[in-house]
């Protein structure tokens, strides 16, 4: 992720004039963290815009009570914060996570003890891997009213550390409580973990025609995903289709022109491929995308252009995301030491299906076969079907002398073989080679 400083704070209306400490026309205090988030760059969002301009609105009432003051402006507060996080997971700017966790301070200082505010520093907690922060939050909100989305977001972290059980049971109340868009979205990843690709289609399917038209990131989200599993069966045109309605809710889609992106490297169309895979990684510069754009300039001759990339992925790869950049350098064979203190890093945080993989594939690079072996079976555990996953399990097998292990993983990863980027392929069908002699 890009890191950025917090958006710059101006002093320019009756909010902000408060906000910085000088008089204002309004008897009402306006706590300073309602001030940073009022204040905030919108930078053009229009419904962000509205949203600052509604929380003045109730304050401008003089005859209206506090109380009804303050409620109005909270639910003002909160739609700015969850907006900053949704506009963040397109953009990756960690500053919009940041005055989000401001705007659930000013909701606490305007409606103490409201447990919307939890349920915001929540989602912010989980964006910013602070997971066993936000499973306390997570379970408080549970255990005070067991809303809906609560058991969501608890589901969502309890995954994070690797507890699929009791991430699952988490689902389950969701489903119970309200079949819509949120719980189906979850459900279909839990079913896709589970190795239940069909099952995840289906209710990938359910979410899209639940989403709410008002709601066109959560739409395009949704079909990107489905796009995926349709890559993972190698549908490529289910694939176009998919990834085709994405972008027609939102232009631009950087996580839907990845996946397009990836179709076309699977169908060895990888000068087409970088139509999308460069305007893709200029919007989202992640390792994820860099990894796959460095892999079509090279399957297209440009050899230059990927080392750049690939220089850059290394060099910020590990701000923005860690663990990527790990199973990366693991893969091309090189910062062996760097790539097993990143895994290392992000599994003491999170313990879920792929960074145990990702730790296993560091530990193999740095020659701990034995350790690797270990690890990659808590990996396997789950049933996931994963094509890195199979051809991580099939090499490390291979090295620890399990030949029939490895040539087991081996037909399971070239089964699913649409979603591996070219340098995967070709480690597969080297690995293939060898069991053939």
């Amino acid at each position: 992720m890009r890191v950025v400083s917090v958006h710059t704070v101006v002093c320019a209306s009756v909010i902000a004039a408060a906000a910085c400490g000088r008089s204002a026309p309004n008897p009402d205090p306006v706590p300073p963290t309602c001030g940073l988030v009022i204040t905030a760059n919108a930078r053009g969002d229009a419904e962000i815009e509205r949203l600052q301009k509604s929380f003045e609105a109730p304050r401008a009432l003089v005859d209206a009570p506090i109380a009804t003051k303050n409620a109005e402006s909270a639910r003002a507060i909160e739609r700015i914060g969850y907006r900053l996080i949704a506009r963040a997971r397109l953009s990756n700017d960690m500053g919009d996570y940041a005055i989000a966790g401001k705007a659930a301070e000013c909701m606490e200082a305007l409606q103490p003890g409201d447990p919307a505010v939890l349920l915001l520093r929540g989602h912010v907690f989980h964006q910013l891997h602070r997971f066993r922060e936000a499973e306390t939050a997570a379970a408080r909100l549970v255990s005070i009213r067991g809303g809906v989305l609560d058991y969501g977001l608890l589901g969502d972290v309890l995954m994070e550390q690797g507890r699929v059980g009791e991430a699952a049971d988490a689902y389950q109340k969701m489903i119970d409580l309200k079949p819509f868009y949120q719980s189906y979205t979850r459900a279909a990843h839990l079913r896709w973990l589970k190795g239940d690709l069909a099952g995840a289609i289906d209710l990938i399917g359910d979410a899209i025609t639940s989403a709410s038209p008002r709601d066109p990131e959560s739409i395009a989200w949704a079909y990107t995903r489905l796009g995926y599993y349709e890559l993972q069966r190698g549908r490529i045109a289910e694939v176009e289709r998919a990834t085709e309605a994405a972008l027609g809710h939102v232009q631009d889609y950087a996580a839907a022109m990845l996946v397009r992106g990836r179709a076309l490297l699977a169908s060895r169309r990888a000068a087409e491929a970088l139509d999308w895979l460069r305007p893709a990684a200029t919007r989202n510069p992640l390792p994820e995308y860099q990894w796959a754009l460095a892999d079509a300039l090279r399957a297209s001759g440009f050899t230059d252009e990927a080392s750049a990339v690939e220089r850059e992925l290394t060099t910020t790869g590990e701000r923005a995301d860690p663990r990527t950049l790990s199973l990366f350098l693991s893969t091309r064979g090189t910062q062996s030491d760097r790539a097993l203190a990143l895994a290392r890093a992000e599994y003491h945080e999170r313990h879920d299906v792929f960074t145990l993989d990702a730790l296993a594939w560091a530990e193999l690079a740095a020659d701990q076969t034995a350790v690797a072996v270990s690890t990659i079976e808590r990996a396997l555990a789950e049933g996931t079907r994963d094509a890195r996953l199979f051809l991580h399990a099939s090499v490390i097998a291979a090295a620890g002398g399990r030949r029939a292990e490895a040539a087991r993983w081996a037909r399971e990863a070239h089964a699913l073989r649409f979603t591996l980027l070219p340098s995967e392929l070709r480690l597969l069908n080297n690995v293939r080679v060898k069991k053939e002699k």
